[in-house]
């Protein structure tokens, strides 16, 4: 069975900065591209970043560009978001899963790992 377990969520104070990982297992992971997506608080799911197979291709949400990066390590079988200059509007839980697993096999999506940006 597929299985991404996310981490590295916490509480952190605007313009600081925190690094996601998400542990994926069940699937050929460097075969896949990934992505993230959060959820803020009553708001839908958004899109925020996706990273193709060897990790050289990378796309990024505009509400994102400039502060996150995302990576992988495919030796590993784990995707990170590393989170700089967080501002409240990032609060959210962030999901990360695999093209298409996440469409097509609704439970792979893992539990999430909540960011709280907040003074």
């Amino acid at each position: 069975q597929v299985q991404l377990v996310e981490s590295g969520g916490g509480l952190v104070q605007p313009g600081g900065s925190l690094r996601l990982s998400c542990a994926a297992s069940g699937f050929t992971f460097s075969s896949y591209w990934m992505y993230w997506v959060r959820q803020a608080p009553g708001k839908g799911l958004e899109w925020v970043s996706s990273i193709n197979t060897g990790g050289g291709t990378t796309y990024y949400a505009d509400s994102v560009k400039g502060r996150f990066t995302i990576s992988r390590d495919n030796a590993k079988n784990t995707l990170y978001l590393q989170m700089n200059s967080l501002q409240p509007e990032d609060t959210a839980v962030y999901y990360c899963n695999a093209v298409p697993i996440g469409v097509l096999r609704w439970s792979s999506w893992g539990q999430g790992t909540q960011v709280t940006v907040s003074s």
